[in-house]
C-alpha cells in the first residue's frame, strides 16, 4: 500500500478513525492526511471494495439540482487536476459524455440544460443527428442529436482509492483491513473482536453499511446490474447516456432500467444501467439484467453481436432527497457515540465522481480549516434531516 502502513494494535491513538476504504473513504482519510492528521482507515474487506468495486467509475457532472451540480463539477475539477499524477493503474480516461436525445423533446431538454451549463462556465456543446453519428458511428439511425460534455471522464476506483491512501503526506494514514466495527462508542470504535479503538474523531464513510453503525439513516439500497463485454477497441469513443437517464436515476420505487454505456481503457465496454428499491438480494435477475441489454440495443444495435464476459449487481446507497451526508452525523447516533462522529456517505451513484470534494468539505469541518470553500456545505449536512432523524430514535 505504498505510504500508508498496517497498525499494531496497542498503538497510540489517531486523530481519525474512518471506517470504509472505499472511494470516498479513502478520499476523507487522504484529505485530512494531507492536513496534517493521524488517520486510521479500518475495513471489514480491502481497500476499494463494495460498492466502490461494483460501479462504473464515471467522473460525470449531474445537474438535476443546483446542489448535485455544485458538488459534482467542483469534484470534477479536483479529479481534472489529480489525473495528470495518476498511473495507468488508475485507468483515468478523459472520454467525454455524450448524451443522446431521442426526439424534439429530450432535444429541446438538452438544448436547455446546455446553454445553464455553459453560463454555469461548463465546457458543454450541442450536436445535431449528423455531428452526432461522426462522434458516434455505432449509434442508431434516427436519434435527434445530443449534448457533449468533452471534460467528464473514466476511472479504475479500486486502484485510484488505493492510490490516494499510499501518497505521502503531512500526516499518516493507516489501514487495517478484514477488521469489522461493531459499533461505535464514546470513546471512538470497537470491533467485533471486542478490541476498543480510542480516536480524536470517528467518520463513518461506508456507504450501506453506515445505517448498522448509526441506526435511522435516511438511506436504502438502491439495486443495479452491470455487465462488460469482451475487448472491442473502438467501438464506442465517449460514455454515452440516454437523457432520460436521469429521470430513471431519480426513480423513488420500482425497478427501472436506462442507456448508459462506458469504453474501458481496455477496449471492453461497460452497459448500464438498471435501478430497484425492492430488493437486497445480490443474485443477478436475468429478467432485469434482459431489460437493461434491450435498451442498449435501441441505441447500439450492434450489442447483441458482442460477447459479454461477466455480469454483477451492487448496491448504491441512496439518501430520501437524493443527496449525500456530509458532515456531523447528529441528529443519527446518541449519547453512546463519540462526541465528534461524522458522516460521508449516501452519495448512490455518484460516490466516485464527489469522493474528492467530499473529502475537502469534511476537513474543511472536522479540522475547523476556516478556508473559504467553493460551494456551501450546507445542503448537504446530516442535520437537514432533525426531525426524521428525531423520529427514528
Amino acid at each position: 500500500m505504498g505510504h500508508s502502513r498496517v497498525i499494531q494494535p496497542g498503538q497510540s491513538s489517531p486523530d481519525v478513525v474512518v471506517v470504509g476504504a472505499g472511494i470516498v473513504g479513502a478520499a476523507c482519510a487522504h484529505e485530512l492526511a494531507k492536513q496534517g492528521a493521524d488517520v486510521l482507515v479500518l475495513d471489514r474487506a480491502g481497500v476499494g471494495g463494495g460498492v466502490t468495486a461494483a460501479g462504473m467509475g464515471h467522473l460525470v457532472l449531474m445537474d438535476d439540482s443546483p446542489a448535485e451540480f455544485a458538488l459534482s463539477a467542483w469534484s470534477r475539477d479536483l479529479w481534472l487536476e489529480l489525473a495528470p499524477r495518476l498511473s495507468e493503474r488508475e485507468a483515468f480516461v478523459r472520454c467525454g459524455t455524450l448524451w443522446v436525445a431521442v426526439d424534439d423533446e429530450e432535444y429541446e431538454l438538452a438544448q436547455t440544460r446546455q446553454q445553464a451549463l455553459v453560463q454555469a462556465g461548463v465546457d458543454c456543446s450541442l450536436l445535431d443527428a449528423q455531428q452526432m453519428r461522426e462522434a458516434e458511428p455505432e449509434l442508431r439511425e434516427g436519434l435527434r442529436g445530443g449534448m457533449m460534455l468533452p471534460d467528464d471522464a473514466v476511472v479504475y476506483a479500486p486502484a485510484a482509492a488505493a492510490w490516494l491512501l499510499a501518497q505521502p503526506v503531512k500526516g499518516r494514514v493507516t489501514c487495517r483491513l478484514d477488521t469489522q466495527v461493531a459499533r461505535v462508542n464514546r470513546e471512538g470504535v470497537v470491533l467485533e473482536s471486542g478490541e476498543a479503538i480510542a480516536a480524536g474523531a470517528v467518520l463513518v464513510a461506508n456507504g450501506l453499511q453506515a445505517s448498522d453503525l448509526l441506526p435511522g439513516l435516511p438511506m436504502q439500497a438502491k439495486k443495479g446490474h452491470l455487465l462488460i463485454t469482451d475487448r472491442y477497441p473502438g467501438t464506442i469513443r465517449h460514455q454515452i447516456l440516454e437523457l432520460g437517464y436521469i429521470k430513471s436515476a431519480h426513480n423513488a420505487s420500482g425497478t427501472s432500467v436506462a442507456f448508459n454505456v462506458q469504453p474501458r481503457p481496455t477496449g471492453q465496454i461497460l452497459i448500464g444501467s438498471s435501478r430497484q428499491f425492492d430488493t437486497v438480494d445480490p443474485a443477478i435477475e436475468p429478467d432485469v439484467l434482459a431489460r437493461m441489454l434491450r435498451r442498449a440495443a435501441e441505441y447500439l444495435p450492434a450489442l447483441p453481436t458482442l460477447n459479454a464476459i461477466r455480469a454483477w449487481t451492487g448496491f448504491r446507497p441512496a439518501t430520501t432527497d437524493g443527496l449525500p451526508l456530509i458532515g456531523p452525523a447528529a441528529p443519527f447516533g446518541d449519547d453512546s457515540c463519540h462526541r465528534s462522529t461524522w458522516l460521508a456517505t449516501g452519495h448512490e451513484g455518484l460516490g466516485v465522481t464527489t469522493a474528492l470534494a467530499t473529502a475537502k468539505l469534511i476537513a474543511a469541518q472536522m479540522l475547523d480549516l476556516g478556508d473559504v470553500l467553493p460551494i456551501d456545505a450546507a445542503p448537504y449536512l446530516p442535520a437537514r434531516f432533525e426531525n426524521v432523524g428525531a423520529s427514528h430514535a
